[in-house]
């Protein structure tokens, strides 16, 4: 079955039917991953016993595959009483499972700030919240933005996952095509090229927050 450039086009506004939902629930999981994993990197400085509880969960979360947490977050919950829309459980799932990778980010963004930042802002009385929102998430996010920029990536091109819990995204919208039409490959290239334009949109903002954040560490 040779390609069909007219019936892929044709194929585009079905598919960006389901961009604003794989734009949504990427922007959701970036966010809820990066609360999630700068709270487990806070949890894991303020003792050995939260330290260590807090390396086994970034640890456990980082060694389980995303389909595991998806499948389990969607099919085995309502075993126990706890059930969850599929757009809810895909924005939880890249959330935690993204939050133990952005916690290594943030753990090696604030070991980057000289110690003697965070005893001057204690010096002048500043309280631990205050340090860590004015004194050192400034400075870490000027040394994390690129890798940060990586993962909110990587969070876009993992929405795909979703459609096995029939989160109505581009990839999902693809497969119903193809399953309809028995042609696969047009609409799986139409996917494949908005997922492009977008990571390097992404990129390219993330490039320019970057440069943003340097030159106002200069002045």
């Amino acid at each position: 079955m040779n390609f069909d450039i007219e019936f892929a086009l044709a194929t585009l506004p079905y598919i960006l039917r389901g961009l604003w939902t794989t734009i949504w629930v990427a922007i959701a999981g970036s966010l809820g991953a990066s609360l999630l994993g700068f709270s487990f990197e806070i949890l894991r400085r303020t003792g050995w016993v939260m330290g260590l509880l807090m390396r086994f969960v970034i640890d456990f979360i980082r060694s389980t595959p995303l389909l595991v947490q998806i499948y389990f977050l969607y099919y085995v919950l309502p075993f126990y009483g706890v059930v969850l829309p599929a757009l809810v459980v895909g924005v939880l799932a890249l959330s935690v499972y993204y939050s133990g990778y952005l916690a290594e980010v943030f753990k090696a963004g604030i070991d980057s700030i000289p110690r003697g930042q965070t005893e001057a802002a204690q010096a002048l009385g500043l309280t631990a919240a205050d340090t860590i929102l004015r004194v050192i998430a400034p400075q870490m996010l000027r040394n994390i933005a690129a890798p940060m920029g990586n993962y909110f990536v990587s969070i876009l091109k993992a929405t795909p996952y979703l459609a096995v819990i029939a989160v109505p995204e581009m990839l999902g919208a693809a497969l119903d095509i193809g399953s309809d039409t028995f042609r696969y490959s047009e609409p799986m290239l139409m996917v494949g090229a908005v997922f492009l334009i977008l990571a390097v949109s992404i990129a390219w903002a993330v490039r320019q927050l970057e440069l943003r954040l340097l030159a106002s560490a200069k002045r």
